[in-house]
């Protein structure tokens, strides 16, 4: 008999499953699955990391200051309520280890991002997921369900995958109604892609129990070397910085970062032709009867008939060498979530589903 166990709870995670990137028998695939940035990382970007492979013999910096100080200056945050973190997926994590555990709480929502049900798992949290309306968060819902064993409150906006939005208004009542105990925590791995938007950077600033994640995967077009970042209050900066390992990113990840962090043209290109082309296939799929809610971020949800019809053409489209989600085990069976690519990778999805579709797929 095996004695070696692990803590209770961790046998019951179902491990994450990122977005399928090949398809048997076909080698010329477009990956649409996982929400990349078609465009990949600037210039300057790729520039830095080319120079931070001549000091990978030394140990990266401790505290990160030099990205903390640019992504202060990109964003108009103070550095020292800065943290960073192997993607925002780490500091996701370092929360739950922080402020979750064994007997306490933690709420996510319907179609929440699977990494809060894990690390609230991991951390040996009861993970509490509470119903949305139409595939968009029920602050009434969340106020509901959170009581004197809730920690933590997890909440994207813009959401994955649904795309949809919480207002500022919702989000700053949801923050003064919660228990004195339990703290917020906005996802805003999507963010940069809204008009306008500061992912509630403000919200952050004036409440000290509000916490902001961001990313450097999406936008920036770095999801291979994740990085992700944090904003929030000095107390809860200094508490997840005593669980975070000293050198938990390396040179070329601080140095490319930094640099992304600066090239303003960049983003601006990749936010125009993200709006350009997001607003294009969103109408291309409405046009082809298929339901599809106004989405903020670097992809769309096409809800089908049924969840055989959502199968059958997710099946199509890989064997046109078309790479999408299947979402159901977000509680959204009948769903395929779409990212935006470039035109000619919109142009096919679209050109896809509508042979589908006249075939009475």
């Amino acid at each position: 008999m095996n004695m070696i166990k692990p803590q209770p709870g961790i046998l019951k995670i179902d491990p994450y499953k990122g977005g399928a990137s090949a398809v048997d028998g076909i080698t010329d695939v477009v990956k649409l699955s996982s929400n990349e940035n078609p465009f990949g990382p600037g210039d300057a970007a790729i520039a830095a990391y080319k120079r931070a492979g001549h000091a990978l013999h030394r140990y990266p910096s401790t505290d990160h200051m030099a990205l903390r100080q640019a992504i202060g200056t990109a964003h108009d945050l103070d550095p020292a309520r800065i943290i960073c973190g192997a993607g925002s997926d780490e500091i996701i994590s370092y929360l739950c280890q922080a402020y979750a555990g064994r007997g306490s709480d933690v709420i996510y929502t319907e179609h929440g991002f699977a990494m809060y049900k894990i690390c609230a798992q991991a951390a040996g949290a009861r993970p509490v997921c509470v119903p949305e309306r139409k595939r968009v968060v029920d602050v009434d819902e969340i106020l509901k369900a959170a009581n004197n064993k809730t920690k933590l409150v997890f909440i994207a906006n813009p959401a994955n995958p649904t795309g949809t939005m919480v207002s500022d208004r919702e989000l700053a009542r949801l923050a003064a109604n919660l228990p004195e105990h339990v703290l917020l925590v906005l996802d805003g791995a999507y963010a940069e892609y809204v008009e306008g938007f500061d992912g509630s950077a403000k919200l952050v600033a004036r409440r000290n129990n509000v916490v902001m994640t961001r990313t450097f995967s999406k936008l920036y077009g770095l999801g291979g070397l994740r990085v992700g970042w944090g904003f929030g209050s000095e107390h809860v900066i200094d508490v997840l910085n005593r669980v975070r390992a000293p050198f938990n990113l390396s040179h070329p990840q601080l140095a490319t970062a930094e640099a992304a962090a600066s090239d303003h043209a960049h983003v601006k290109k990749c936010q125009s032709e993200n709006l350009r082309m997001r607003t294009w296939l969103t109408k291309a799929l409405r046009d082809l009867g298929l339901g599809v809610d106004d989405s903020d971020a670097n992809f769309v949800l096409a809800r089908f008939a049924s969840p055989q019809q959502a199968d059958d053409a997710n099946a199509h489209l890989q064997s046109e060498g078309l790479i999408v989600r299947n979402v159901a085990n977000y509680g959204l069976a009948e769903c395929l979530r779409i990212t935006v690519g470039d035109e000619p990778s919109c142009r096919r999805v679209a050109h896809a589903l509508g042979k589908f579709l006249e075939a009475g797929g």
